[in-house]
């Protein structure tokens, strides 16, 4: 079958079904078969006695939806795929057969809000012939959205008009994931998770008021990094150096790659006073800022190169506890920044402050080096005892396992 000798297969299944007539696979692909033969009586026979020898598998009856519509049955059809649900809820193929079957009764939205559901669970693969039913499934799902959000529009510019001055962006996103399914992010921190912090993808700037001072030195900046790409290109090092034995996932296409690169003015905490000396400018301007000081883990404060046709793949990073600032510094077009749901350029002389314990990419699809500043702060909600307690938690679990480590090898 895989081969696409469907008529030889057909035969081998018949074989089957004379030494074993309840044979659940061979069942169903001579259903199949005969489907595809237009014969709707056999494959409706066929399939009857499959879904008897395999209740709990969905492709029976999302099949049996198929004959139903072959045969005009249209209520047949809706109560097969509602069977084919009803063992799995997630089963895709048949959300996308329930939409279909809504759609060709009139009834647009509600196949709309079914694509949206499908689409919602999608893999990351899917077989060649359902992607042109799964690209007609989200220009439903997009019109749908349109539509509803013209719908709505004069019912929400009421309320806006009276609040005049109002902040709208959270419930914009909230409207989107409604109307248009648009996936909300929460903060996935690898190591610490501080519980009751928001999960703000990209922080108002206007809450840092420190942070025009680093927007209006970006050229000061930039002209130190010049230098240093020009005299010491040797120190910048492969940012993503996991060592052997250790999974890398993602990570790779660019462990130990010098395609992003990093040059540490600060490294886990220490300041690197050569690094810093070379860049004096720099570093007293970070120095102004209020960075993370968690004694061997931040802050972090680095140039990161990002060469051409290079993407950094979605990530999380350890802890909310901090936040991450951004300062864009050669940023050539075709370079691109999502965190969570909102995808950003880097412009010249604009910073931003993300939570990157919320999923987030980075891609240089341009022909020439990006090159930005990056350093971590705390995050503005945690008050000063947290903020030393958080320093006390980590270097106590870290002394703690250094411990051991340090005995079995005799230090």
């Amino acid at each position: 079958m895989r081969a696409g000798r469907l008529d030889e297969a057909a035969r081998i299944w018949d074989r089957v079904l004379a030494l074993a007539p309840n044979h659940p696979q061979a069942l169903l692909h001579s259903g199949q078969y005969a489907h595809m033969r237009k014969d709707v009586a056999r494959a409706g026979a066929l399939l009857d006695r499959a879904a008897k020898a395999d209740p709990r598998n969905p492709l029976v009856p999302l099949n049996q939806s198929f004959i139903c519509r072959t045969a005009g049955d249209a209520r047949g059809e809706g109560a097969a795929l509602d069977r084919a649900l009803a063992i799995d809820p997630y089963f895709y193929p048949a959300l996308l057969a329930k939409g279909a079957w809504f759609e060709r009764g009139g009834r647009k939205r509600l196949a709309a809000r079914i694509y949206k559901d499908m689409l919602g669970i999608l893999p990351p693969e899917t077989p060649r012939e359902l992607e042109a039913p799964i690209a007609h499934a989200r220009e439903i799902v997009r019109a749908n959205a349109e539509e509803l959000n013209a719908r709505l529009a004069a019912q929400l510019d009421e309320i806006r008009a009276r609040h005049k001055g109002a902040a709208f962006a959270r419930f914009d996103e909230c409207r989107d994931a409604m109307v248009e399914g648009k996936k909300i992010y929460t903060s996935q921190p690898t190591m610490l998770h501080f519980p009751h912090l928001p999960a703000i993808q990209f922080y108002d700037n206007a809450e840092f008021p420190w942070l025009c001072d680093v927007e209006a030195a970006t050229d000061t900046i930039r002209d130190e990094l010049l230098v240093l790409l020009r005299e010491d290109g040797a120190g910048f090092a492969p940012y993503v150096h996991h060592p052997d034995g250790v999974p890398i996932n993602q990570w790779a296409e660019l462990n130990h790659s010098p395609r992003w690169s990093a040059y540490f003015l600060w490294q886990d905490g220490a300041r690197l006073d050569a690094h810093c000396a070379r860049c004096p400018q720099t570093a007293r301007i970070v120095e102004a800022a209020p960075i993370a000081n968690v004694p061997g883990f931040a802050p972090a404060v680095f140039f990161s190169t990002l060469d051409p046709h290079t993407r950094i793949p979605p990530h999380t990073g350890v802890t909310n506890t901090r936040l991450i600032v951004h300062v864009p510094l050669i940023v050539p077009q075709g370079c691109g920044f999502r965190v969570g749901n909102e995808t950003r350029e880097w412009r010249p002389g604009q910073a931003f402050i993300f939570d990157d314990t919320i999923e987030h990419e980075a891609w240089n699809e341009s022909d020439a080096l990006r090159v930005i500043l990056i350093f971590d702060i705390w995050n503005p909600y945690l008050s000063q005892a947290e903020r030393e307690l958080v320093c006390a938690l980590l270097n106590g679990v870290r002394d703690y396992y250094d411990a051991d480590e340090n005995a079995q090898s005799g230090g």
